[in-house]
């Protein structure tokens, strides 16, 4: 069965200031906001080119205190379509509902208060309010979006509202409330008095855009039928589930298998990855590029989509919108994806330092589209390139797979720079690491496969050739007896790094070019010093570059959200089942805070919550967002792993199940394959 919403929901989640916790966010398609620490305040207000970054408006005073203030608990729960927030405070009993409305550039939170404290209630409240709107159609090349303060301010009588209007671009904010009250340049202060029992439902609403008269007209329908417009949400949000996992969907240029299985925990995982990759598609008519797929959301890097994060999430982008696939690919190949991280939308143009990761993830995000899309004809399409010139896409691809050479160094392996080209935190994971190099032995032995496909006989010995010559250079690295590889320095010394990225990549880009021995000790690694109950370290604790940073996405007290996702296909790969299955009931409960988050905190590090590992804070140090597009990256272990599927540029599509004790009567239907459906249980695969 389908999900809906409410089958994904996160769990209750109960804070106040103060504590450590990502607050949600939403999106409707165009933008997102992002909720506060307060019963209706909201912050990362955007609509790219429309920012207002992350500045706060719609605090909740009762009483001349400010919410956040008093110290109350809030209950937080996340909805696709809506965020809940729950308080009792003085006697009131407080619920909110926040919502983007489909298709608008606004926000509404619409506010129910009911007095249970058996008396009488005369209540003073006021929403504070700040006009933070800017229109900057060009590059958001910044981590935070951008955003103006200094506007003129009208006080709107007529529709109980204020009027920002920026100074130093075409935009307007208009910001009001439902209950009518004291109007002034700081918010709305209202009056009233509620008898035991009774309740009150007050409207907020805001809006922007760069026509004010289509601004005012927006907020004044918003606010006559704000329940409408929670209805329409609610309404959209499961059609739009519906549709990923409806072969011919009108939404999507492909669709998900649907898995069905009486396993909850592994269903909410394989189920929230695919939502974490819809949670990102951007329909928003200013983009250059059309639909997109952001990378990042509420905070920070707006508008902007990392080739890596689309790689990890590469499976779930091939079967679900292949389309705006192929056309990513041809916008970074007419690049030099030697010289930034990723593409934003409103210019088309480069964001951000090199990652070293490019040439592979390219390589992973077209091989992806390729095998399960089966468009060979595309790989003869003539792509103009950054320096001006043309070729067809597989002789750019043949380029990627050969541009390793560009950073060889005398010790016969690429060189990949310094700390930001890799993981930005982790000091001495820099220059000759084993990872990316054992990734070459995947670009290269891709490009052998396409060669064959393409009729390019003569140069399929020629890649073949030099990815067997990577691999001893490559075990050099390993250090024997540990499970653990070290990197090279340009010095020629090695200096061990107990990384997981080299314990993934190596895992599940080169397994059968591995001992057993060497298999075993990685494991044995991974278990001892990586692995915990409900997430992992990327970093040992045990290594020297802990004391270097406390950023927890490759450090050692949490992981970015894939590298779970890959370690648990990493085990599966070296025929730990088991291990892996226990594993992920463990990891599930993580998922009960909503998307996974951009970064997890391993359980000894921050006390979990709601039984899973904690999402790490915006904040510094930490500076990782509430939730990233690679959560795609686990709906590989249901597809590839337990059911076991291997789809094949030109070979057919297989299956060698490995379900262990995961539920026998699953079933995993409607994978698209070249234009075939094909159905998988535990037997295997059937057309």
């Amino acid at each position: 069965m389908i999900p809906t919403v409410e089958d994904l929901k996160s769990d209750v989640l109960v804070h106040k200031h103060g504590d450590i916790f990502n607050l949600p966010g939403l999106t409707n398609f165009i933008g997102t906001v992002q909720s506060d620490f307060d019963i209706t305040g909201i912050r990362s207000l955007n609509f790219p080119p429309f920012g207002c970054s992350d500045i706060i408006t719609a605090g909740l005073f009762i009483n001349d205190i400010y919410f956040p203030a008093t110290g109350t608990k809030i209950n937080f729960t996340w909805i696709a379509d809506r965020i809940e927030r729950e308080a009792v405070y003085e006697g009131l009993k407080l619920y909110s509902i926040t919502i983007l409305p489909m298709g608008k550039l606004a926000c509404a939170v619409r506010l129910n208060l009911t007095n249970i404290s058996g008396v009488e209630k005369n209540l003073e409240l006021k929403y504070g309010f700040t006009g933070s709107i800017t229109k900057a159609v060009k590059s958001w090349n910044e981590p935070l979006p951008p955003f103006e303060t200094d506007h003129k301010i009208e006080i709107d009588e007529a529709n109980n509202s204020l009027v920002y209007s920026a100074k130093k671009s075409s935009s307007f904010q208009v910001q009001g409330i439902s209950l009518k009250g004291e109007l002034s340049r700081n918010g709305i202060k209202t009056n009233f008095t509620l008898s035991p029992g009774e309740s009150k439902t007050i409207d907020f609403v805001t809006v922007v855009g760069d026509s004010l008269s289509n601004v005012l007209s927006d907020y004044k329908n918003i606010m006559s039928n704000v329940q409408g417009e929670i209805d329409h949400c609610r309404n959209e949000w499961n059609e739009e589930i519906k549709a990923a996992f409806t072969p011919g969907n009108s939404r999507f240029s492909g669709c998900m298998p649907l898995l069905e299985t009486t396993d909850k925990e592994i269903a909410k995982l394989y189920y929230m990855g695919v939502l974490g990759v819809i949670y990102f598609r951007r329909d928003n008519p200013y983009s250059v590029l059309g639909r997109t797929y952001d990378t990042l959301m509420p905070k920070y890097w707006q508008s902007v989509t990392f080739i890596w994060d689309y790689a990890l999430s590469s499976l779930t982008h091939a079967l679900l919108d292949p389309a705006v696939m192929k056309k990513y690919i041809e916008h970074w190949m007419s690049m030099d994806v030697h010289k930034h991280f990723g593409t934003e939308y409103l210019t088309g143009g480069p964001v951000g330092p090199w990652y070293s990761v490019n040439d592979f993830a390219i390589t992973e995000i077209s091989k992806n589209y390729l095998r399960w899309n089966g468009d060979f004809k595309w790989l003869h399409k003539v792509i103009q390139v950054n320096e001006g010139q043309k070729a067809p896409v597989i002789d750019l691809l043949l380029k990627f797979a050969s541009n390793w050479k560009n950073f060889k160094s005398p010790n016969g392996l690429a060189d990949y720079g310094g700390i930001n080209n890799l993981l930005e935190c982790v000091s001495t994971y820099i220059h000759e690491v084993a990872s990316l190099n054992a990734a070459n032995v995947f670009n290269l032995r891709t490009a052998a496969e396409l060669c064959e496909l393409t009729g390019k006989k003569d140069l399929v010995d020629h890649y073949i050739n030099e990815a067997n010559e990577l691999i001893p250079q490559i075990n050099k690295l390993y250090v024997d007896g540990k499970g653990f590889w070290a990197t090279r320095f340009p010095d020629g010394s090695l200096v061990e790094v107990r990384h997981c990225y080299d314990f993934i990549t190596i895992l599940n880009m080169i397994p059968d070019d591995l001992t057993a021995k060497q298999k075993n000790e990685m494991v044995e690694f991974f278990k001892r010093e990586l692995q915990s109950p409900t997430w992992m370290r990327a970093l040992s604790a045990g290594d020297d570059n802990s004391m270097f940073s406390v950023r927890p996405d490759h450090q050692w007290n949490g992981a970015y959200p894939a590298w779970p996702a890959q370690a648990v296909t990493a085990l599966f790969k070296t025929g730990n089942t088991e291990l892996a299955l226990e594993w992920l009931k463990g990891l599930s409960k993580s998922a009960n805070q909503g998307p996974l988050g951009q970064a997890h905190f391993v359980e000894s590090a921050i006390d979990p919550d709601s039984g899973g590992a904690r999402k790490a804070p915006p904040d510094m140090p930490y500076i990782t967002d509430w939730t990233v597009s690679s959560s795609g990256s686990w709906t590989n272990i249901i597809i590839e792993s337990i059911f076991g599927i291997k789809a094949t540029l030109n070979k057919g599509i297989s299956a060698t199940p490995q379900f262990g004790s995961f539920d026998a009567k699953a079933e995993l239907k409607n994978i698209s394959y070249q234009g075939n459906l094909y159905h998988a249980d535990s037997k295997g695969l059937k057309k």
